[in-house]
């Protein structure tokens, strides 16, 4: 099928499975961090902000009812994946295969940092759906002022979570602000580069029919 015969509700499917997807890479991606400057970042902010610009695509052609939707599969996924990986890591290796230990130390997680991962997603995601919405009502003309707020709310919300949730004793207020700072800026930058792309996709997708 050509990209210029998909209609709103086939490109609809396409865009839940970007979502998805890559929700599941960027947990993954975040059991290595790295340094930006002299500040630590979990390598998944390399790619979750397209979460949050299919999300804001997603509220802005379709609708907060339908973002929330792709918002909770994305969520059930995740869990799904999280259960296999720990079957999976259990599951005895044949003695030839020399990497479990490998395999366990990037596909598991402790409970704590699980719980901060899907508690901030889901808030933030449904947060930043639900604020890019409630603006369109309030100023449809403003679309780089909508994903922006939307943005800054939704990723403020998720790093405060995650951070607090994942980190909170495990390192001095001072530092676990910085880096609650740090990703929801770094993030938010990251929308801000993108716009116009993310601009480019809904003009399109406006256009198209529904069915």
């Amino acid at each position: 099928m050509k990209i210029n015969q998909l209609n709103k509700t086939e490109l609809f499917a396409i865009l839940t499975g970007i979502a998805t997807s890559t929700l599941i890479i960027s947990n993954i991606l975040a059991f290595k961090t790295f340094m930006f400057f002299d500040f630590i970042l979990p390598c998944g902010v390399l790619i979750f902000p397209i979460i949050y610009i299919v999300n804001d695509i997603l509220a802005e052609i379709y609708g907060f009812k339908k973002a929330r939707q792709v918002i909770y599969l994305g969520f059930v996924m995740n869990l799904v994946a999280v259960i296999v990986y720990n079957i999976a890591i259990m599951l005895p290796a044949p003695v030839f295969f020399e990497g479990s230990e490998a395999f366990a130390m990037v596909l598991s997680n402790s409970f704590r940092v699980l719980l901060a991962s899907f508690m901030a997603y889901l808030f933030g995601s449904i947060l930043n759906a639900y604020v890019m919405s409630y603006l369109k009502q309030k100023a449809e003309k403003y679309l780089f002022i909508r994903c922006i707020v939307s943005t800054i709310c939704g990723e403020g919300l998720d790093a405060i979570l995650f951070i607090t949730i994942a980190f909170y004793g495990a390192m001095p207020l001072t530092s676990l602000i910085m880096m609650i700072f740090t990703q929801a800026t770094f993030k938010t930058v990251y929308e801000i580069i993108v716009y116009p792309l993310t601009k480019v996709i809904i003009n399109y997708i406006k256009k198209l029919p529904v069915n």
